[in-house]
């Protein structure tokens, strides 16, 4: 009997190769036809689904939806992405891909298995570089420059279709032949997949069995049997039909509407960027410029501290991370700097939690692996007390070019050193006010301000969002047996930008002090030294805090130490529509910021949300909702 792994890995596909072809051991089928898969594809899915025709005809700043059942070795999502680079329109939109494997190739597996295809090289390497790695759950690709969003599910396909949400234009259903794998043909799946269609989604599959075509027709598809590919005589085409059929929307009625973010940090511009690369204009306003606030430290590190047993929160932090990677490898070698991170076991506290989250968990080296003393040692370049985790993945990044260069496109309008001193609905729109007597009109409005969000959101309740005073300090060069990668535990240090690295930060809970002070200088040098007792150099024996030079933010936190992104629940008529909030991302917002992004942006334009159902509820604005206390 087989036996799963620990959370969150996953089964990988176990192949046997015939002439270049791979096998499904487990189901003794091929994943694509001997004769010529890719044609097959070509006639069975693209054709048969009219996609080239349906291409062309998306408006601007509209999507079309493609979704599968069984991902394989990809080969029908390169299929349509190619078609979508020969046939969408010139102008910006959006093809979401959504599919789901429970046994996923490996990275070695999956590029011998796209090898064959050389007209299809250049989309194979885009996808083998954004390849997730094998832990279950869903994973969001954003490829060819945002134009192509690949959203893949990785466990059991009644998993999926229940917590994914989307409405699919189109159906592949693909996988293995329903004689060696019955159950993703069964009739609560058919079922799932009328559920996420509407009126005039087609289908096509290379089966034609008749129990199949049955629950088709009995789930609303007209079907109709057709000539199959090179030995199959006959396959399956169908088209979801309704007394009064509906227009297949492939873009949101509110695409003509305007949008408006308030704040510019890693949150903020990550989102307009996001929503720009769509085709969606936008406003982004700033009492600064772009990463000036929370994100305008010199350095911060891509980190996050996953949990012993894993659950939603863990999963959430997992997914970021991943995603962040992905999503910041733009940028690598300009202000995004891949050069591993090292969680230190520090003290016995933490030497104990990660030798429990060890026995309880089965993640892939791609994302961590454990280290001895001489490893983490010879990783980071410093002398260390003790071993760790090292994420060879992660690294640090320069937070506040990162946000200058996010903010920089054509369909971003900046109105920067103008600080929001009121935001009010009126006659159906949102009207904005600055301090130096601008006013923004929009339809729709974020408030992404870190900790002084809640003064912005204009409801009669209040919001438990707290903030907490955070000061880096900046270490001469010198003073350092310089580390050649991020070292994490009850500070970070990371590797030396020109002079100085960055170092820190406090943990003030009650002091509101926007200024460095030379006992948080200190207290950084302090703890750093208790970490790290091998990492000053010879100059450093008299580097106290008077010398120092350094920053204080404020990170923005909520009640549950979880982010927020959604709209704004008002406690009267539920969620607003047209007022959203991405904010708590505390200290942790590098790593967050991306996602988040890329969920909220999905909202915004209306298209598949890159988040399941179990993650998205962790995000909701309601949980933080509190009526006012009136006191007499």
């Amino acid at each position: 009997m087989d036996r799963a792994p620990l959370p969150p890995g996953i089964e990988p596909a176990e192949l046997a190769w015939h002439d270049g072809v791979p096998e499904s051991i487990r189901f003794g089928d091929v994943y694509f036809s001997r004769d010529n898969g890719l044609e097959e594809t070509r006639y069975v899915f693209l054709q048969h689904n009219q996609l080239p025709e349906r291409f062309a005809q998306i408006p601007e700043g509209g999507n079309f939806v493609i979704a599968e059942n069984g991902f394989g070795t990809g080969l029908n999502f390169l299929a349509a992405w190619q078609a979508w680079q020969r046939h969408a329109p010139a102008h910006a939109a959006t093809l979401h891909f959504v599919s789901v494997e429970r046994f996923p190739l490996t990275h070695e597996d999956l590029a011998r298995a796209l090898a064959q295809w050389p007209e299809l090289a250049a989309l194979a390497d885009e996808l083998l570089l954004h390849y997730p790695p094998l832990v279950r759950g869903v994973h969001r690709l954003v490829l060819a420059g945002g134009q192509v969003r690949l959203t893949l599910f990785f466990g059991d396909i009644n998993d999926a279709w229940q917590s994914l949400d989307f409405q699919a234009d189109a159906w592949f259903l693909d996988g293995f032949a329903p004689s060696r794998n019955p159950d993703m043909w069964l009739e609560n799946i058919i079922n799932k997949i009328r559920a996420h269609s509407r009126p005039g989604t087609t289908l096509a599959t290379f089966t034609s069995v008749g129990r199949i075509r049955r629950a088709l027709m009995g789930a609303g598809f007209r079907m109709e049997k057709t000539a199959g590919y090179g030995r199959k005589r006959d396959m399956l085409k169908g088209v979801l039909v309704a007394e009064n059929p509906a227009p297949i929307k492939t873009a949101p009625t509110e695409q003509q509407e305007s949008i408006a973010i308030i704040g510019a940090g890693v949150a903020g511009c990550a989102l307009a960027r996001n929503l720009a690369d769509r085709g969606y204009p936008v406003t982004l306003i700033d009492a600064h410029g772009p990463g000036a606030a929370a994100s305008g430290n010199a350095q911060g590190a891509l980190y996050v501290k996953l949990g012993v047993e894993f659950n939603d929160q863990t999963e959430l932090a997992l997914t970021a991370l991943s995603f962040a990677q992905r999503f910041y490898h733009n940028w690598r070698d300009q202000h995004w700097h891949p050069t591993g991170l090292l969680q230190l076991a520090h003290n016995s506290q933490e030497a104990d939690r990660q030798r429990r989250f060890l026995q309880r968990n089965d993640y892939p080296r791609s994302i961590f692996y454990p280290v001895t003393r001489e490893q983490a040692s010879a990783l980071t370049g410093v002398p260390t007390e003790s071993g760790g985790l090292w994420f060879p993945g992660s690294g640090w990044l320069e937070p506040a070019n990162l946000c200058k260069e996010l903010a920089n496109h054509p369909l971003i309008s900046t109105v920067f050193h103008s600080e929001v001193n009121n935001l009010r609905r009126s006659d159906g729109t949102w009207s904005i006010s600055t301090e130096n007597n601008r006013s923004i009109t929009a339809d729709r409005v974020v408030i992404c301000s870190g900790h002084l969000s809640p003064e912005l959101i204009p409801t009669k309740g209040r919001f438990r969002l707290k903030a907490i005073r955070g000061q880096v300090s900046h270490l001469p060069a010198t003073a350092l047996r310089g580390p050649t990668a991020v070292i994490c535990g009850n500070r970070y240090l990371n590797p030396a930008l020109g002079e100085f690295a960055v170092t820190g930060a406090t943990f003030d809970l009650r002091d509101n002090n926007p200024l460095p002070t030379v006992e948080s200088h200190n207290e950084n040098i302090d703890e750093l030294g208790s970490m790290l007792p091998a990492v000053f150099s010879d100059e450093s024996d008299a580097l106290r805090g008077e010398e120092l030079s350094g920053r204080v933010a404020f990170r923005c936190t909520t009640h549950d130490y979880q982010p927020v992104a959604g709209p704004v629940f008002d406690g009267e008529s539920g969620d607003l529509d047209s007022l959203y909030l991405l904010t708590g991302l505390g200290s942790k917002g590098l790593t967050y910021a991306p996602l988040l992004a890329e969920y909220l942006a999905d909202l915004l334009t209306g298209q598949p949300p890159c988040l399941p159902a179990n993650l998205a509820k962790r995000l909701e604005t309601r949980r933080l909702y509190q009526t006012n206390v009136v006191v007499s």
